[in-house]
């Protein structure tokens, strides 16, 4: 070992000499890994021959000792220089901090403060042996710390209580719970060893048991029967005192407790008390408590085990009573289900048998169900009388004739008393009752389309009333069935067969109306009543409700009378005989006959070609062009006459009367040129054109017989019209004839019928009486054939005054 230290020292003087040199020659500037040769890796320049090998430390946690010497450690080098030392690693520079020191000298690693193995369990420091220049001297060396345990922990239950339930009657080892407990020391020593016990058993209710039920595996902690007797009839529950020791019971110590209940098991079964029991009834009456019966059971009051079902094993094989459980008092309710029937039987004798809902237990003792007798009277009362059946069912014909018997022995009465029998809702009156009897039957004849009847049924209500006026009521219900009453009717009466249609389509559609319902109506059946007429017609049946009346030969036009007998399907069968008037004829589209004229050219026969309607077609077109050309020529015609009929009455040559007349137009003043021709206001006499211009080219009249002036208007004075009316009748043709007389005889103007003037304000009007309108004259004084062009209204006039 000195020879190791001298090396040593001599290769820390020889460090520093270099180092001396290096300062000398260098300057100031040192290399870090010379300084501090534990923060860099060694560059394998200086081996060593082997390292440091410390074992681990042990530590006693909670030492009151501090600081307290760990170890020492020495660097084996040989150096002659100084050796410094120094530590780092959790605990000592990291995390956590401050719990270990080196001395740099003496190289004695020592604890600052006391440890505690709950918080921290090992350390792993490194230590380094450096020359004073800050070479490294050894490879760094792994210093283990441990911290050793000491009992300074109390162990702990993980429950402040436990609870658990065990079946009443368990057997002595059986498992209840299990306890568990905590410690905070070391697991592997005896610190953490942990022991259980129960330190006292108490139950519910207080002092029910004397011995110990229950004990504890000290190790596991599982709580478990120990004896035998658990009896729930007399403790309900358990409550335990547990403790829980570390150092294997030696140790510290903590208690806790545990609830352990006893379940009820069915160890008892249901008994009567008392056995036997005595109700009464009234009969006639349903649905309604007799009385109960009581049983107990010593199980656990409303838990699965104390429910007790009740049946009725005997004295009833009517069903009329049944027996049911009050789910509060567990008690047994008799009811009657169906009415009791005095004078059938008045006294009950049942037996009722009481059970657990659950099977009992096998370890209950052996024991026959429990039974009681329940004794049933029945009161008696005044019976209503009782139908046999209600509804009363009877199904007869609709044709059943009066007084046929329909059903008798409807009623009878409990009591044997005498009846009496009544209908109280008959709304057709079909029906008799014998008061006594009962014995009902028709009294006039059904029918089966009465409103009252509804799905083939008739309905009536019965009445029968004992001596004490006790009654019942019933209903009759009558099943009608359909009998063939009504022949089939023919329809229709009279027809139109089209001889011009194709001959699937020539025909007449007939049918039937029955008043009967099926299977007594259609299918129809139709022929001819007259077997000659087969000659001619037939009869093609297309359904079961239609056929075709058709003519086999071909018949242009004519009147046909023909007797058509139609059947009906009814059992027997009825049928009716009925004369169809055919019209046979050549029809148009609607399907109706046409005309002479018109069926010549849409022959039946040959009907209608495509020349044939090319020819009508051109014809009819050819008859709009004339009338077209006619009607130009007449417009051009009238207006030559509208110009002298200007010239007469001072008339523009648009005709104001036919026109639409404008309103609200603003005109532009006198620039205005559509605005109304005042001219019209003016008298007549100055709108008369000179007779010399009458006839001339561009007069405006017309050139035929031009009407007769006699002289100016304001020359000659007008006539006088009558303007009393007729007071009779029979003088409305003379007051005609005069108005004409006097019109013809005005020699002031012509007929100024066309242009009523109005609201002229002058010295009074020369128009005179507006009878002027009937006046006329000869036919070589006046021609008013104009008057056709003045419009629609004055047609009739032009016809009236030219009859031409």
């Amino acid at each position: 070992m000195a020879w190791k230290l001298l090396m040593g020292v001599c290769l820390l003087v020889a460090s520093m000499s270099q180092v001396i040199s290096s300062v000398q020659s260098g300057g100031n500037t040192l290399n870090p890994a010379v300084l501090h040769p534990w923060r860099t890796r060694s560059a394998g320049l200086n081996r060593v021959k082997r390292d440091w090998i410390i074992p681990p430390i042990r530590v006693t946690e909670n030492s009151k000792q501090v600081p307290e010497y760990l170890v020492q450690i020495k660097s084996d080098k040989i150096f002659t220089g100084e050796v410094i030392y120094k530590l780092e690693g959790p605990g000592v520079d990291q995390e956590p901090k401050d719990f270990f020191e080196i001395d740099d000298k003496s190289g004695w690693i020592k604890s600052k403060k006391p440890l505690d193995r709950e918080k921290y369990r090992s350390f792993k420091l490194k230590a380094f042996a450096l020359s004073p220049s800050g070479e490294r001297l050894e490879n760094p060396t792994t210093i283990e710390i441990y911290v050793l345990d000491q009992n300074d922990n109390r162990p702990a239950f993980i429950k402040e209580e436990f609870i658990g339930s065990v079946p009443e009657f368990s057997i002595p080892g059986t498992s209840v719970l299990t306890v568990s407990a905590v410690d905070a020391d070391d697991p592997a020593t005896d610190n953490a060893m942990l022991s259980y016990s129960i330190t006292a058993q108490d139950s519910l209710p207080p002092f029910s048991v004397n011995k110990t039920m229950f004990g504890i595996n000290n190790v596991t902690g599982v709580i478990y029967i120990r004896d035998v007797g658990l009896d729930r009839d007399l403790v309900q529950s358990f409550r335990l005192t547990l403790q829980v020791a570390d150092m294997s019971g030696m140790g510290l110590t903590s208690t806790g407790r545990a609830i352990i209940h006893i379940i009820d098991i069915n160890n008892h079964a249901p008994k009567f008390e008392p056995i036997t029991y005595t109700m009464s009834g009234v009969e006639n009456k349903a649905n309604f408590d007799l009385g109960r019966v009581n049983a107990t059971d010593k199980d656990q009051k409303n838990g699965e085990n104390w429910r007790i079902t009740y049946s009725i094993i005997s004295g009833d094989p009517t069903g009329n009573f049944a027996i049911r459980t009050d789910p509060v008092t567990n008690q047994g309710i008799i009811s009657v289900m169906k009415p009791l029937d005095y004078e059938t039987r008045a006294e009950y004798q049942l037996a009722v048998r009481a059970e657990n809902e659950v099977p009992l237990s096998i370890k209950a003792p052996y024991e026959q169900p429990s039974t009681a007798t329940i004794t049933i009277r029945v009161l008696n009362e005044n019976e209503a009388p009782r139908f046999h059946r209600n509804p009363i069912q009877v199904s007869v014909p609709e044709s059943i004739t009066p007084r046929s018997h329909l059903v008798s022995d409807i009623a009878h009465d409990p009591e044997n008393t005498k009846l009496r029998f009544e209908i109280t809702h008959d709304p057709e009156g079909w029906l008799a009752i014998n008061h006594e009897t009962g014995a009902i039957s028709a009294k006039k004849k059904f029918n089966i389309r009465s409103p009252y009847v509804k799905n083939n049924k008739y309905t009536a209500l019965i009445k029968v009333t004992d001596q004490d006026g006790t009654s019942s009521t019933a209903s009759v219900e009558i099943t009608l069935w359909e009998t063939n009453d009504f022949a089939p009717v023919l329809v229709p009466l009279n027809g139109i067969v089209c001889s011009n249609r194709e001959r699937h389509r020539l025909g007449l559609m007939l049918s039937a109306v029955d008043n009967d319902l099926a299977p007594h109506a259609d299918p129809f059946t139709f022929d001819l009543a007259d077997g000659d007429l087969t000659v001619n017609w037939t009869i093609i049946q297309l359904n079961e409700t239609h056929a075709m009346l058709q003519p086999v030969v071909d018949i242009d036009r004519g009147e046909f009378s023909i007797p058509i007998a139609v059947s009906d399907s009814g059992s027997p069968a009825l049928s009716s005989n009925a004369l169809v008037n055919v019209t046979v004829c050549p029809c148009d589209m609607a399907g109706q006959c046409m005309t002479g004229g018109v069926a010549a050219i849409f022959g039946a026969k040959a009907g209608i070609s495509l020349i044939a309607l090319i020819i009508i077609m051109a014809s009819v077109a050819l008859l709009l062009l004339l009338i077209l050309l006619a009607v130009a020529v007449r417009s051009c015609t009238g207006r030559g006459v509208k110009k002298a009929r200007g010239l007469l009455v001072g008339e523009s040559e648009d005709d104001v009367r036919d026109n639409v007349f404008n309103y609200d137009e603003q005109g532009g003043g006198e620039e205005d040129e559509d605005g109304f021709n005042f001219d019209f206001l003016r008298p007549p006499n100055d709108m008369i054109s000179p007779p010399e211009t009458f006839g001339q080219p561009g007069s405006g009249l017309p050139k035929r017989k031009q009407p007769r002036r006699r002289d100016f208007p304001y020359n000659l004075p007008s006539p006088v019209y009558p303007r009393k009316p007729p007071g009779d009748p029979t003088d409305i043709e003379d007051f005609i004839n005069d108005g004409l007389a006097v019109a013809n005889e005005d020699p002031n103007v012509p007929p100024y019928d066309t242009a009523l003037i109005y609201d002229y304000e002058g010295d009074g009007s020369l128009a005179g009486s507006l009878s002027s309108i009937a006046s006329v004259g000869s036919d070589e004084d006046q021609d008013y054939d104009y008057l056709n062009d003045w419009g629609p209204r004055f047609k009739k006039l032009a016809n009236l005054y030219d009859p031409r």
